[in-house]
């Protein structure tokens, strides 16, 4: 017989997470980044991105650790399966979602910024940023939305929780951001639905996982890698994402659930 803390499936003993257990993990999962990311700018001085070698210390190792935590906490709870594949199927039209997406991303990124930063750099940020978008959607869309949904909220409730609170994680980022950790908090919770839905309609948590990654890598493309800080023109396209998506979602937020769906 199953417990509270257990529940039985096809694949084994899949066990269930509370609220509290949810907040403790996710604190340790921002303790890792964060703190990680200070201890790695004091044993390098390097605060900025410009270099290969800052990109690997204050991004790859403390992304890479935070990213193997989440897996970790996945594994431990049997829910490798759930968290990888979604089996709450959207209407197609949600398609335009990813869509909006990849064009952002494929004519956003400044090409020539990262012909100048050369290969090596380039590989470097690539996985640095998909290190993001793997630990992030796998943390919030994936562990969140399971924990969300084991409590028996709606699927319009889960979206809208497990982005209010990506969003306030990002208040973590205070701490070497200060006050603009606000705005940026506000804007993260809306992508963290644009990400639910791009996980509803691919099935799975691969493709925003993937596009997470490549979207951040686009942005830090037209701003953080310039020696100048000058943004890059293109980046006002990744951004107009944001206002595009939402008017889309806010005309047609009643018909994303498939016809038959009760």
């Amino acid at each position: 017989m199953s417990t509270p803390e257990t529940v039985l499936s096809a694949m084994g003993t899949r066990r269930r997470l509370t609220y509290p257990m949810f907040a403790l993990v996710v604190i340790v999962y921002l303790a890792i980044i964060q703190l990680g990311g200070l201890l790695m700018t004091e044993l390098t001085g390097a605060d900025d991105f410009f270099s290969t070698r800052a990109v690997f210390f204050g991004m790859i190792i403390p992304l890479g650790v935070a990213l193997a935590f989440t897996y970790g906490v996945i594994a431990y709870l049997g829910w490798l399966r759930p968290v990888l594949h979604d089996d709450r199927p959207t209407r197609s039209w949600v398609r335009i979602v990813p869509i909006i997406f990849i064009v952002a991303i494929v004519f956003g990124i400044n090409y020539s910024a990262l012909a100048d930063k050369g290969l090596l750099y380039v590989l470097v940020l690539l996985i640095a940023t998909q290190f993001v978008g793997w630990g992030e959607e796998g943390m919030f869309r994936g562990i969140g939305v399971l924990v969300l949904r084991d409590h028996g909220l709606t699927e319009g409730r889960v979206a809208l929780w497990s982005s209010i609170v990506f969003g306030a994680v990002h208040l973590a980022n205070g701490v070497t951001h200060g006050v603009s950790a606000l705005p940026q908090a506000i804007i993260v919770s809306l992508a963290g639905y644009f990400f639910y839905l791009t996980r509803r309609v691919s099935r799975g948590n691969t493709v925003n996982s993937v596009l997470h990654g490549l979207f951040d890598f686009t942005l830090l493309t037209g701003t953080v890698i310039l020696a100048d800080q000058t943004m890059y023109p293109g980046t006002l396209l990744p951004i107009l994402v944001y206002p595009l998506l939402a008017i889309v979602l806010l005309v047609k937020r009643h018909s994303i659930e498939p016809a038959t769906a009760s």
